[in-house]
């Protein structure tokens, strides 16, 4: 077979002579041929692009990236597509996990067990939010983690009110509207004030604490799916607890996206994705419990796999993609690489180059004022006149047939659809060019 390093050596040492991407210690990248045994090897990943410079930037990422051009594609907040190296540790522990198959998955191959193996990936996420090993546990994404937490949320009562807005996303919203119909809580539902100014938002959060006195449980969404808005997590979160009021963040959008620690924010129970913005292999996610808050969420549909002490019991046991999960640490080193306060920036540049270049648009509607702090990459916008579901779904179907440009129409906000972009590190201003240009030749689609 062929090792990591193989595998690294043949996808991108070009880039490292090119593109200022090492892949060896001493820039060279090493290469072997034919079956092997030995456990995938991990060179150094340096990245020495110019994240300052806008177009420098880009220059230095878009070959990181192994992805098809014949269409511009704005959906990273539904995958963020792994990079050159992250692909290449996939294929090689997907190629050890195959050869070695049941001793891997019996926790039996010599010299790696299964189980510290995907210790080392707990390990890393941890490091990468500040959190110790034994509050991570991994997840098939974070749908999955975080009806974990909801579904499973041992403190709610029957009576207990349990609270959602309306930019939070659907499952999750499903999730809470379970907890109805299994343990007898009431669901509050309520919409955030547009404009969502943190001053509009934080005012809504408290009118909605005050108001319900038997809440118990707030599901908090660190950055939506459907506008991009980034609320003041950490104030509403503090908001939440001074009523005894419980907060499951959802961080899918927020991992590797957005620069934060669990002690920063302050929340005990987080869901993520790690096949979005960190741009993990598809099926990737975890959750986060504060050591302390455990015993509050309880196992998995009476999981006895692990013990009531290990977090991994709160998370479904069956087989999963092993190597997916063995390369999740690829994909930290080159966030590491990059830097994720640089890579946030860059971000959100993408999304201010467009988003600048059709203000001036009569009737457009963009969704997010432009106050720092409440907003990352992803952002929603309406054409004039686009009214309901059918129209934002006329409108995604013509940019992509039409322009061969994929943005998202999004449903679920009290104001109507949008069509969401969000771009991601491969994509170019030259991409970003066509958006603005589509935006402003169908500007008059639902006059």
């Amino acid at each position: 077979m062929v090792t990591r390093r193989g595998f690294i050596g043949r996808a991108g040492g070009a880039l490292g002579v090119t593109f200022g991407v090492g892949l060896a210690a001493d820039g060279a990248a090493a290469a072997t041929a034919g079956p092997s045994d030995d456990w995938p090897d991990e060179a150094p990943f340096r990245f020495s692009g110019d994240m300052v410079d806008f177009e420098g930037a880009q220059r230095a990422l878009l070959p990181l990236y192994d992805v098809k051009r014949n269409f511009a594609t704005f959906d990273a907040a539904y995958y963020g597509a792994m990079t050159r190296p992250v692909a290449a540790s996939y294929r090689a522990y997907s190629q050890w996990v195959n050869r070695n198959n049941s001793l891997f998955l019996r926790n039996a191959a010599p010299g790696h067990p299964r189980d510290a193996e995907l210790d080392r990936s707990r390990a890393a996420v941890a490091k990468l939010l500040g959190a110790q090993t034994e509050e991570i546990a991994l997840s098939g994404g974070g749908t999955e983690a975080l009806y974990a937490l909801i579904a499973n949320y041992a403190l709610l009562k029957a009576g207990d009110a349990v609270i959602y807005a309306d930019v939070d996303y659907d499952e999750m919203q499903y999730a809470c509207d379970y907890l109805e119909q299994s343990r007898g809580a009431r669901i509050v539902r309520f919409s955030l004030p547009e404009p969502h100014t943190e001053a509009n938002i934080l005012a809504a959060y408290d009118r909605i604490l005050k108001d319900t006195p038997r809440a118990k449980l707030l599901l908090l969404t660190h950055l939506s799916n459907r506008n991009g808005l980034v609320p003041p997590v950490k104030a509403i979160v503090a908001m939440a607890k001074t009523r005894g009021v419980d907060v499951i963040l959802d961080s899918a959008q927020a991992v590797g996206h957005l620069p934060f620690t669990v002690d920063d924010i302050g929340a005990d129970f987080i869901g993520f994705s790690l096949h979005k913005w960190l741009a993990a292999p598809l099926g990737t996610g975890g959750i986060y419990i504060r050591k302390a808050r455990l015993q509050d969420i309880a196992p998995w549909l009476g999981n006895r796999i692990h013990g009531p002490e290990d977090i991994r019991a709160r998370i479904p046991t069956g087989t999963v993609d092993f190597a997916a999960r063995l390369s999740i640490p690829r994909a930290i080193d080159v966030q590491d690489a990059i830097g994720l306060e640089a890579k946030y920036r860059h971000l959100v540049r993408l999304r201010d180059y467009w988003v600048d270049r059709v203000r001036d648009v009569p009737g457009l509607e963009i969704l997010l004022p432009q106050e720092p702090g409440r907003f990352g990459a992803v952002t929603g916008f309406r054409l004039p006149g686009m009214k309901g579901p059918d129209g934002a779904k006329q409108a995604a179907k013509l940019f992509l047939d039409k322009y061969r440009l994929l943005v998202v129409a999004k449903a679920g906000l009290a104001s109507g659809p949008v069509l969401r972009v969000t771009p991601a590190l491969f994509n170019s201003s030259a991409e970003l060019d066509r958006l603005v240009a589509a935006i402003r030749a169908e500007r008059g689609l639902f006059a």
